[in-house]
């Protein structure tokens, strides 16, 4: 499959199974459009096999220069460039690792000090009682976790909540117990902490730039954006409080190794604005991600909202390559692309893993396919005590992959995605084999945006 489309007057051609990123002149670009109607899968490789059929196609272009230009074309098409043939899914038996668990999300509070309205935990509840996690709890989820993820070296252990640091003294401890396993078990802690940033101090900070690997703080942006969908539990906002709070973490950890992440809703389309306003505080990295909510609710995304919304991804790409001209570099999550590595073929093919490589921990020990599943009583996989004995469900997130999903196999930007996220597919079609539309469309123009600017930096070299 071969991708083409015009952004910010570069020509980029995207040939997907190889992952190869051509930026042509408008020649070559047309010679490729018109090689996409070409009859047969194999594509002619000499001129004097396309010319009869070329005849036509290109109007405005002389002869010599169409020739010209063919040669490079099929010079790409030789070396596997261009036109290349998806053979993939004969990898997919290989690329399982039945029973290896590389990653644990704990669920240490399943209580919050603000009630945000998008909250897809019930404003940190998970739609249950107020519960947080005891420390032989967290004990077993890591004996766990050091039990399956097998000869698996590096691990990751996320604090979530709710807010996490409502249980911080568990957090410490639990944090002190993975590090006493790793010389007795091989194994390396990468710990992240997400908190919405209330209950930061000195100390708390400190702890954090110890053990913590990464931080995500939670900050939607502008002032009026952030306090009317992260208000406190007496309806007061949060903006003014955390904001000191958070920049003071962002320069303590050198503007690296953290995240302040965000969330657009139906009431900041503009949603640009608000990641120009992070950049413009100091904030190195960005994310700022669309609300995934039923479209009863009033801050859901709607089908009116979406030109708005990639026209806004085309503004802040033009935006961030501005400010690196100018020494001033940000890093937007969803705009981080990497051509020349990235993840393995099987990374690419199977996504996060939920459900198989990596699981959620509500503060009972019961385990889940993500975050996004804990409380849901039939995605419930099992426990720290008994392991997963849920067998069934692993078999069927095991089994979600780009090519399980109809609409991926014609999607050009299916291995960047990885067939998107399980638990959005199921809140918004009941499968986990389904598609989330709106997010699609976003990913694809994400994606335009990142390969896009890749090319605006390599063209300034």
């Amino acid at each position: 499959m071969v991708y083409q489309y015009k952004n910010n007057g570069y020509n980029i051609i995207m040939d997907v199974a190889s992952g190869c990123i051509h930026v042509t002149d408008d020649i070559v670009y047309d010679i490729i459009a018109a090689l996409q109607e070409y009859p047969d899968e194999v594509k002619p490789v000499s001129y004097d096999e396309a010319s009869a059929f070329l005849t036509g196609k290109m109007p405005g272009y002389p002869e010599g220069d169409i020739r010209e230009a063919y040669e490079e074309v099929a010079y790409l098409i030789e070396q596997q460039q261009l036109f290349t043939v998806d053979d993939y899914q004969e990898i997919l038996p290989a690329a399982r690792q039945d029973g290896v668990v590389k990653a644990l999300c704990l669920h240490v509070a399943h209580d919050c000090n603000l009630a945000c309205e998008y909250c897809f935990a019930g404003k940190g509840e998970y739609h249950g009682q107020r519960q947080l996690m005891s420390a032989e709890v967290g004990k077993k989820a890591l004996d766990f976790l050091v039990r399956q993820s097998k000869g698996r070296r590096n691990l990751e252990v996320d604090f979530f909540g709710g807010e996490p640091l409502l249980n911080f003294d568990v957090v410490k401890e639990l944090v002190a117990y993975g590090r006493s396993l790793e010389e007795k078990y091989d194994k390396n802690f990468r710990f992240t902490l997400t908190t919405n940033g209330l209950l930061l101090n000195d100390e708390i900070l400190d702890f954090a730039n110890r053990e913590m690997s990464n931080l995500v703080l939670s900050i939607d942006g502008r002032k009026e954006v952030h306090d009317r969908m992260r208000p406190r539990r007496g309806g007061q906002g949060s903006y003014d409080e955390i904001l000191p709070k958070l920049k003071k973490a962002a320069d303590s950890r050198g503007q690296t190794n953290y995240y302040v992440r965000g969330t657009y809703t139906h009431y900041n389309t503009d949603f640009a604005a608000d990641v120009m306003h992070l950049a413009d505080l100091g904030f190195e990295q960005i994310s700022v991600e669309p609300v995934v909510a039923p479209k009863e609710e009033g801050y859901a995304l709607t089908e009116e909202d979406v030109p708005v919304l990639l026209e806004q991804y085309d503004i802040l790409a033009k935006y961030l390559l501005e400010r690196k001209k100018k020494g001033k570099a940000v890093n937007f999550f969803h705009f981080m692309i990497d051509l020349s590595g990235g993840p393995c073929i099987a990374k690419r093919l199977k996504g996060c893993g939920s459900g198989t490589e990596y699981l959620a921990v509500a503060p009972n020990g019961d385990l889940y396919p993500c975050h996004q599943f804990v409380g849901m009583d039939d995605f419930l996989l099992g426990n720290v005590d008994t392991g997963v004995t849920n067998k069934e469900l692993t078999e069927k997130f095991a089994a979600v992959n780009v090519y399980s999903k109809k609409e991926c196999t014609n999607c050009f930007a299916r291995f960047y995605c990885s067939g998107g996220c399980a638990a959005n597919a199921y809140n918004f079609t009941g499968d986990i084999n389904g598609i989330y539309d709106i997010g699609c469309r976003l990913q694809k123009k994400r994606t335009e945006c990142a390969i896009m600017m890749k090319a605006a930096e390599t063209d300034s070299l």
